[in-house]
């Protein structure tokens, strides 16, 4: 299931530049004509959402090069670096321009010209927007478990190109709604000022879904482990082995959203030859890739092996 849905990923991300592109020169071209600084503070939203979701391809990308010398588990982190910087973008650009140009319209309210601009613009921004919303929602649902809420697949999920489109549309629909109820009373009352208020909250929420991405971001790039139902699943595996006597450790972490890396400490039956040991571990091997494809690899430590080298030396120093 997460194979499939990191494979749909980019088409949320290809999705999402396309409609923020051209949301965000609509949105400019309309606070020119209308002297709006809500749908200026919307313009500066989707244009830095623009800029994010190109900054997810790249992360994309370039988490697929291959395993070298100096990356010997491969580049599968880059895409949470970039997205960390996806949050500082968003926070800063986004967030904080729109929290300045409120401010300085709550001071200096001006007035506002044409707004049925603002109101067709907003209107095709929330239709393209709800659209690559729905599209993200759908491919987060596809990893939602049964027994959990919305907001627990959320946190759990380790794919930031759905994670982060899906953030950004969050904040892109209810911006829009702000910046339509800022243009819409400030017209209707003559309160231009109204027009500022909204600029200052779409700041404040931008600023908020920018630090819950970081939190996420953050969580992944010190290493995070996998999904618990998967660790189970692969004690399960490793228990039921007959050469095996005990799981005495397991540990994972995530090089990228469909790259786990597996060290286990098993403690093998103490009669087993070498040989079948090293049998019993290929066995082991097998059955986790098999069983769960998202462990690319896989250290097992050989506790009744490492028991006998300690005998072995201690009564080789003895005589």
């Amino acid at each position: 299931m997460a194979e499939k849905s990191s494979e749909k990923s980019p088409i949320v991300v290809y999705g999402a530049i396309t409609a923020n592109f051209i949301i965000a020169v609509s949105k400019f071209v309309a606070a020119v004509f209308t002297g709006s600084s809500a749908m200026l503070s919307e313009g500066i939203h989707s244009a830095a959402d623009t800029g994010n979701q190109c900054l997810i391809l790249l992360g994309l990308n370039r988490s697929k090069k291959p395993a070298d010398e100096q990356h010997p588990f491969g580049h599968g982190q880059e895409l949470y670096f970039w997205s960390l910087i996806v949050a500082i973008v968003l926070f800063g650009l986004g967030g904080g321009l729109s929290i300045y140009e409120g401010i300085v319209h709550i001071q200096h309210p001006g007035t506002l010209e044409s707004p049925i601009w603002n109101y067709v613009v907003l209107g095709i921004a929330f239709v393209s927007e709800g659209t690559t919303w729905l599209l993200a929602l759908r491919e987060m649902l596809h990893q939602k478990k049964p027994d959990e809420s919305f907001w627990q697949t959320l946190h759990r999920s380790k794919d930031p190109s759905i994670y982060t489109v899906l953030g950004e549309d969050t904040a892109a629909l209810l911006g829009i709604l702000v910046a339509f109820l800022g243009v819409f009373l400030g017209s209707r009352l003559q309160m231009p000022v109204l027009d500022g208020v909204a600029s200052l909250i779409v700041g404040i929420i931008l600023v908020i879904i920018a630090a819950f991405l970081a939190y996420e971001s953050k969580g992944l790039i010190v290493g995070e482990s996998t999904d618990m139902d998967v660790v189970k699943q692969v004690r399960q595996i490793a228990q039921s082995d007959p050469a095996v006597d005990e799981v005495n450790g397991i540990l994972t972490m995530h090089f990228g959203p469909n790259d786990v890396l597996l060290n286990m400490d098993i403690g093998f039956r103490s009669n087993l030859p070498a040989a079948e040991v090293a049998t019993a571990v290929d066995r082991l091997e097998s059955n986790i890739r098999e069983e769960a494809p998202l462990i690319k690899r896989i250290f097992i430590e050989a506790e009744a092996l490492k028991q006998k080298s300690r005998k072995s030396a201690q009564d080789g120093s003895s005589t």
